[in-house]
């Protein structure tokens, strides 16, 4: 009778112990998330309680002529606001585009760079690997003013080719040292059964290997695409027009001298947010499984 109440004790404190746990993970998130509310929230406040002091939590109304005026049509506001100026579909085909073709380069050739580092010897490995790591631990804002020279001498400056090569360049170190960690956990048994079975290295590869690192692989384009599609510092520098510019640096076209419009600014941001979360919501189960597998390596 002792040990059931016992028993009976523990589960009653770790059902209580587990509802903490869980509250107190509901408080963070919804901490984090408060942010995110304000930028929604201010993207269909009326225009009377943008600045207004102390501040409206609680929207008194709700307009959507932000986002009318971002696209050009017509609202009851007039042409009040830079959104009917800004051309808002060429920074997003910008901004789609670079960030899914400098995400798809840096996942092959950091996956192709991870499969060498884990499974072959060579002469300065350890060297190129470290200048790899040392590199992307330079600062974005340290590298603008040389890739701006460099690009103005070869063509490549405001464009969006330029901008891929500059991303694909970011995200190949961080996503070769992800993979080379994914690599190291598959046991190297299994290509030597594979080649015994009369596939060459390259087929071992294709058919062994990288099926396994698929989840690390779909983690590294998770990151690499949201370091593509938020980074302001290079953006900010190489791209000069709507040729090339993004979403982050044509944030700063709502801002002037004496007069800021928050409502456009933020109806952008909304805008930059949807294909963000869409992209990770479509790949959120790799993504865990990359995670914890990735953690879990022995």
């Amino acid at each position: 009778m002792s040990a059931i109440s016992v028993h009976k004790r523990r589960h009653r404190r770790d059902r209580w112990k587990n509802a903490l746990n869980d509250l107190l993970l509901w408080v963070v998130l919804f901490i984090f998330f408060i942010p995110v509310l304000w930028i929604i929230l201010t993207s269909i406040r009326i225009r009377s309680e943008i600045n207004a002091h102390p501040p409206v939590w609680i929207p008194t109304g709700f307009s959507f002529d932000s986002y009318k005026i971002l696209f050009g049509m017509p609202t009851p506001e007039g042409a009040f606001g830079m959104g009917g100026s800004i051309p808002v579909a060429e920074y997003a085909r910008n901004s789609i585009v670079i960030a899914l073709v400098s995400t798809l380069f840096a996942v092959i050739f950091g996956t192709l760079a991870g499969y060498v580092f884990s499974r072959f010897r060579f002469r300065g490995k350890n060297g190129i690997y470290l200048g790899m790591m040392l590199a992307r631990a330079i600062p974005g804002i340290a590298l603008s003013l040389p890739l701006f020279i460099v690009y103005a001498r070869i063509g490549l400056s405001d464009t969006v080719t330029g901008m891929i090569i500059t991303y694909v360049a970011l995200n190949i170190p961080f996503t070769a040292w992800l993979m080379d960690g994914f690599f190291r956990a598959i046991p190297k048994e299994l290509d030597e059964a594979a080649r015994i079975d009369g596939c060459s290295a390259w087929g071992a590869f294709i058919r062994v290997d990288l099926p396994l690192a698929l989840p690390g692989a779909a983690a590294a384009g998770i990151f690499a695409f949201l370091t593509s599609w938020n980074e302001f510092a290079l953006a900010s520098i190489i791209t000069r027009t709507p040729a090339s510019r993004t979403f982050p640096p044509a944030l700063f076209e709502f801002t002037g001298q004496f007069v800021s419009d928050w409502r456009g600014m933020t109806a952008m941001s909304v805008l930059m947010l949807i294909p963000a979360v869409a992209f990770v919501a479509l790949v959120q189960r790799q993504l865990m499984e990359g995670l914890t597998s990735g953690a879990t390596k022995g």
